[in-house]
């Protein structure tokens, strides 16, 4: 069984994706006490809780699989497209620390926003790319929309870069074998995953709200996702959920917004969670509040594009070991 371990782990998204392809989950890393908390509520396997700065690479078994969900805003239009200039880009060459400390996983799998391929004209790109190569590793990166590779209604575009490590004479057995997946038609709808049932007066927007006469106006529809906007609506016009963020936890504004018979409200945390295709069953702890949900959820990845990623990196290492 192919083994896996986990930087910046969060709640354990790219561990789920990755055991849903069949793997086993030999450690994992995360900083943020309330994520770790959803994340030993869900999974066996150790979590060090603890800064990578200080988590020693040395005292962790050696697995075939290096994956880093590594910060994003440094890359992102929220972090001012700083990049490595941002003290939290050098996040990066700490996973080079553990891929070295490590003896050089099989695969190394990173993950990050869009805006990564185009920060400072391409030259941050290019950078992790040459770095990867110099390294002794092969580099693929797509960018992946969830709603079109993970039959997950959200929109949600995030870059994705698979390394696979090379022969000693410089070639690649298992490069030559991967492919990222195809896009797949989009059949689980909004409406299959907010739930009608929720009543709890929490979520919903009555008359007090001051803008509870715009959101009347606009808010029609039951099979799309909206958004208020300072002052405004915006509809989702592709009838799927807008990109799940970290700030839903910072306000209740900044939550995704739909009608049921109820009434209209916001999306609850396990709808999130679900809009980023977890299982059914994932937990959510009781005890934690709602916007620390949010922002988790906000903070992960879609599990089912991971899935297909994974199960695409284990083709590739099966083919390649036959060959």
């Amino acid at each position: 069984m192919i083994k896996i371990g986990s930087l910046y782990a969060g709640v354990g998204g790219i561990c789920q994706g990755f055991i849903n392809a069949g793997a086993k989950v030999a450690w994992a890393n995360e900083i943020d006490k309330n994520a770790c908390v959803t994340y030993r509520a869900n999974f066996e396997h150790p979590i060090f809780e603890e800064d990578i700065w200080k988590l020693n690479p040395e005292n962790l078994a050696k697995v075939d699989v290096l994956a880093a969900g590594f910060p994003c805003q440094p890359f992102s239009v929220a972090g001012y497209r700083k990049g490595f200039n941002d003290d939290r880009g050098n996040h990066f060459y700490r996973i080079l620390d553990f891929v070295v400390a490590l003896n050089k996983p099989k695969v190394v799998f990173l993950e990050n926003v869009k805006n990564l391929k185009g920060h400072d004209k391409g030259k941050t790109f290019t950078f992790i790319e040459e770095a990867m190569k110099a390294n002794g590793y092969s580099f693929s990166a797509e960018v992946l929309n969830s709603k079109e590779y993970g039959n997950v209604p959200q929109n949600r575009e995030r870059i994705y870069m698979v390394c696979f490590k090379n022969e000693e004479d410089g070639t690649n057995k298992y490069a030559k074998h991967f492919e990222f997946p195809e896009a797949l038609a989009l059949t689980k709808k909004v409406e299959d995953i907010v739930d009608d049932s929720v009543a709890e007066v929490k979520y919903f927007y009555g008359e007090d709200k001051y803008m509870f006469g715009e959101l009347q106006k606009s808010i029609t529809r039951k099979d799309t996702v909206y958004q208020w906007r300072r002052q405004y609506v915006r509809e989702n016009k592709s009838d799927v959920c807008p990109t799940l963020t970290a700030n839903m936890g910072t306000g209740g504004h900044n939550v995704p917004l739909v009608l049921t018979t109820k009434g209209i409200r916001k999306l609850t945390p396990k709808e999130c969670f679900d809009f980023q295709g977890f299982p059914h069953n994932f937990v959510l702890p009781a005890t934690m509040s709602n916007s620390h949900l949010y922002k988790q959820a906000g903070n992960s990845v879609s599990v089912p594009v991971i899935k297909r990623i994974a199960d695409s990196i284990f083709k590739a290492i099966e083919l390649g070991d036959k060959a």
